[in-house]
């Protein structure tokens, strides 16, 4: 019995950990930070996002994801407008402000895996024909790993994994890097994470080291003016681990004036996901609804995410074809 249960344990957690090592979100779009180091302090703004995802709600153990984001610019100097002799507003950027930072905390929880740490975030923009941004980032993270032994009952009392460093947790720490195009109508992003591949060698080597895999994202945006207030926007993301198993969210995106926002996704591992958001002066309120299409949603009520998020900064910091959250 005992062995039937260790066996099994194990292969829950190395299914988890192996398909889904790193959180997944839905709203990426509202807070591509999170998944690319390189936004940091694009777009010129200081901006304060807070995201909490319930995945699978009512089904135990399903994976839990918080997080608490900051970036900003380092300006020296604002960027402004100039005008030109015939009032024409121009948009003149100076040397100064190249430099972005942004940091969050997050707390990460998949069936008996719990992950709490940090990263920091650096970030360096540089501009290409005056209306594009190229940027490029580093990252550094640092968690506490480990399992939930009230998760896990064995009847040997002196089963090695017990007395494991892995039950006692341990700090693990990493590197991210990634790299941003920016242009008024569209945006592409690739960022590498978990550089290092980490690995957590638990007790005295009666397991093997349990070790992450490199994940990378691709994304792409591309906005539509329909006209003076309303925009489509497709968008699709790449995500794919060392075990070259790829998933992508393709999705469509509805704007009214630059404060309103509703859209649907296709995620390729089976799921449909439902976005909306609206903005109120500086605060941006966005909600998504994923609906998987596997046997798992009969016994689920879906998977929520919420988003919370303040933007500010002077007028002279926005870019002017920047004037949105």
């Amino acid at each position: 019995m005992k062995r039937f249960i260790y066996i099994l344990i194990f292969m829950m957690a190395g299914s988890m950990a192996y398909s889904q090592q790193l959180p997944v979100y839905s709203q990426y779009l509202y807070n591509k930070f999170l998944i690319n180091p390189a936004v940091a302090g694009s777009d010129g703004y200081t901006s304060i996002n807070l995201t909490a995802r319930e995945q699978w709600v009512g089904y135990y153990g399903a994976p839990r994801t918080y997080s608490f984001s900051f970036q900003t610019r380092m300006l020296k100097r604002s960027y402004i407008l100039k005008r030109t002799i015939v009032k024409r507003q121009v948009y003149r950027p100076k040397k100064d402000g190249k430099v972005g930072l942004g940091g969050y905390v997050f707390s990460d929880k998949n069936g008996i895996i719990h992950r709490t740490g940090f990263q920091v975030s650096y970030s360096y923009h540089m501009w290409l024909h005056q209306s594009t941004q190229l940027s490029m980032g580093l990252a550094f993270t640092g968690y506490h790993y480990k399992i939930d032994e009230r998760e896990i009952n064995f009847e040997d009392p002196n089963e090695p994994l017990l007395y494991s460093n892995l039950r006692r947790g341990m700090f693990v720490s990493d590197a991210s890097f990634g790299v941003y195009l920016l242009n008024a109508k569209y945006s592409v992003g690739f960022s590498a994470e978990q550089l290092f591949e980490a690995a957590a060698k638990i007790s005295n080597g009666a397991y093997k080291n349990i070790k992450v895999e490199r994940q990378y994202y691709l994304f792409g945006n591309y906005t539509f003016a329909l006209n003076t207030y309303t925009e489509l926007e497709p968008s699709v993301l790449f995500m794919m681990s060392e075990q070259l198993k790829p998933q992508a969210d393709i999705g469509l995106t509805y704007i009214y004036n630059q404060a309103f926002q509703a859209g649907l996704a296709y995620r390729t591992s089976g799921a449909l996901i439902a976005t909306t958001g609206f903005k109120y002066l500086n605060l941006w309120f966005g909600y998504s609804f994923d609906f998987t299409l596997s046997e798992i949603q009969r016994v689920t009520y879906g998977t929520h995410e919420i988003t919370v998020a303040l933007k500010f900064g002077d007028k002279a910091r926005k870019y002017r074809w920047l004037d949105r959250y």
